[in-house]
């Protein structure tokens, strides 16, 4: 294993002696490494912003708790070291995404809560996420979500068009009403990985008890879904009649999301996003 140019102690999280480690790219909001001990490899994320790793931790422990999707099992963390196993990946088996799609159908079907939201806020990327309780979708989403979205980007036009779409929300979403399901919160492409055996394993959650709908508007967004995926969803738990024509609405809270973080055309799309939505009622 390559030894890291850099100086990272981490002794904080491990007790085992560390025979050496190494970067590993693709995460956009801290630095994550492969650490090599005396017993075993680790992945070790190191986050400059305190508290994002015990929330990441939680979340992945809420969905292990479910039994029915891999993700990596929780070693150790503090306020800004998270350890987790370290999953060493392989091809993906002939039939992966409809396996994935059918795993993440049974995480939602058995996951029931009495409302929506979480024990706790945490992020969506960098962004605070709020999870406070409510009793109904509609109200959740307005005011933890999208709501919340618009009003840190301080954006004039997103606001005004906010002010029409908030009204029809309610009416857009009435016919998929259910109990809610713990959700992923960020399943895009990227934070889908293969475990040793080319099976799925989903990392990276910005989990809560949400609707499974927003779960499948974050997949449409980036892409690498198939239609074995939905397919194989579907038939372990069917979705609501008119689930596609919601998705513009929950793909909307990642692309405002987006836009608080980078800026640029992500704009241009919520605005897109927006008068799409509001042509359905």
């Amino acid at each position: 294993m390559k030894k890291y140019e850099g100086s990272m102690n981490f002794s904080s999280v491990l007790t085992e002696k560390v025979l050496s480690y190494s970067p590993l790219y693709g995460g956009s909001i801290g630095k994550s490494f492969r650490v090599e001990t005396e017993k075993s490899d680790y992945f070790i994320k190191y986050y400059s912003k305190v508290g994002l790793s015990s929330k990441e931790a939680n979340g992945l422990n809420e969905i292990a708790k479910t039994d029915s999707i891999k993700v990596p099992n929780v070693i150790n963390y503090n306020d800004n070291f998270l350890v987790l196993e370290f999953i060493h990946s392989k091809s993906a088996l002939p039939d992966f995404q409809k396996i994935l799609g059918r795993q993440l159908a049974c995480m939602h079907k058995i996951s029931k809560a009495d409302a929506f939201g979480f024990f706790e806020d945490n992020y969506i990327g960098l962004s605070p996420q709020k999870n406070s309780f409510k009793d109904n979708w509609s109200d959740f989403f307005i005011q933890n979500r999208l709501g919340y979205q618009i009003e840190i980007s301080k954006d004039r036009e997103l606001s005004l068009l906010w002010k029409s779409l908030k009204i029809v929300i309610p009416e857009i979403i009435k016919e998929a009403e259910e109990p809610p399901s713990l959700i992923h919160g960020d399943l895009w492409g990227g934070n889908v990985m293969k475990d040793s055996e080319g099976a799925p394993v989903i990392v990276d959650p910005a989990a809560y008890y949400g609707h499974r709908e927003m779960e499948l508007g974050m997949t449409v967004l980036f892409g690498g879904f198939t239609s074995d995926f939905y397919n194989a969803y579907d038939s372990v738990y069917p979705l609501k009649v008119g689930w596609k024509k919601r998705l513009d609405l929950y793909t909307l809270y990642h692309v405002l999301n987006h836009f608080n973080m980078f800026g640029g055309s992500y704009k241009t799309q919520a605005l897109s996003l927006m008068r799409a939505c509001l042509k359905i009622v």
